[in-house]
């Protein structure tokens, strides 16, 4: 058994352990409500902007847009969604896991892949993947996605398809259902139009002003974008729940742990004090 001094060193180390995670959990959960927040303001035009785009592609108008037509896919680009750290479950594990069947898929198809990494953690991983060609690497994203990376990233994938050099581009992330609830999903950016959602009727009956060509090219782009955006701000809501969780596992494990040693610590001070009274008690006896 270990010696009360040792057992004292051990659990002031994990109680110094326990006052970290506890302040990353509370740091997380300041993060994932403001991103949750972000993300639920973002997610009525992004589900609007779906239903435009599947009405655009069901439509005959689009037939030969650049942005709509479909191909035979030979090559295909995946935008991958991780996080730039770690400490946060599975929340990584679980997206490399999606993509790692995706590549699977492809291969068994015949189809060649690139990947765009986003997030350090996704850098990491792809550049020791030899079966795929990385096209792009950001790091550092920020909670809100706007500016220069996030249209980089953007135009990086249009001008792929629009140039011919991938058949279709995919967006791998981890889809934010709820704090408690977060699912790796694989979503078509590229062809637009190809989401699986119902489109209602207020849609069906738009007009388009001033031309159909105009409206394709104005609007189209700015609605395949909120798809993107949208992805980025699940991700990193999803990444802030999952760490947050994973921190207050930390810390309730730490604080069990101290009281097992504790209890321990308890144990072998006890004993020590019984072998001293033992030893007393023979001494006494032995001067008799």
């Amino acid at each position: 058994m270990a010696s009360t001094r040792q057992l004292k060193s051990r659990i002031r180390s994990v109680k110094n352990t326990k006052q970290i995670t506890k302040a990353m959990q509370m740091v997380a959960a300041s993060k994932m409500r403001r991103a949750q927040e972000a993300d639920k303001a973002s997610l009525p035009y992004t589900r609007a902007a779906q239903e435009i785009l599947t009405y655009f592609a069901s439509q005959g108008i689009v037939k030969d847009h650049r942005w709509f037509a479909e191909r035979p896919v030979k090559t295909r680009l995946f935008i991958l969604i991780a996080a730039d750290k770690g400490l946060a479950g599975a929340y990584n594990a679980n997206v490399f896991k999606e993509y790692i069947a995706r590549l699977k898929e492809d291969d068994a198809n015949g189809i060649k892949n690139q990947t765009i990494a986003v997030g350090r953690k996704a850098s990491q991983f792809v550049s020791r993947l030899k079966d795929t060609e990385v096209v792009g690497t950001y790091e550092d994203m920020p909670d809100h996605p706007e500016g220069a990376q996030f249209y980089t990233i953007l135009n990086s994938a249009k001008d792929a398809y629009e140039e011919g050099r991938v058949d279709a581009v995919d967006v791998i992330f981890t889809n934010f259902v709820s704090s408690m609830t977060q699912v790796a999903t694989t979503v078509r950016l590229f062809p637009a139009g190809f989401s699986e959602v119902e489109v209602p009727e207020y849609v069906r009956e738009a007009k388009y002003e001033p031309s159909v060509e105009r409206v394709l090219d104005d609007a189209a782009y700015r609605l395949i974008g909120s798809q993107l955006f949208q992805a980025l701000l699940d991700a990193r809501a999803s990444e802030h729940s999952m760490r947050m969780i994973a921190m207050k596992n930390a810390t309730d494990n730490a604080s069990d742990l101290v009281d097992d040693l504790t209890l321990a610590m308890n144990k072998a001070r006890q004993g020590a004090i019984t072998q001293e009274l033992t030893e007393i008690s023979a001494g006494v006896e032995a001067m008799k």
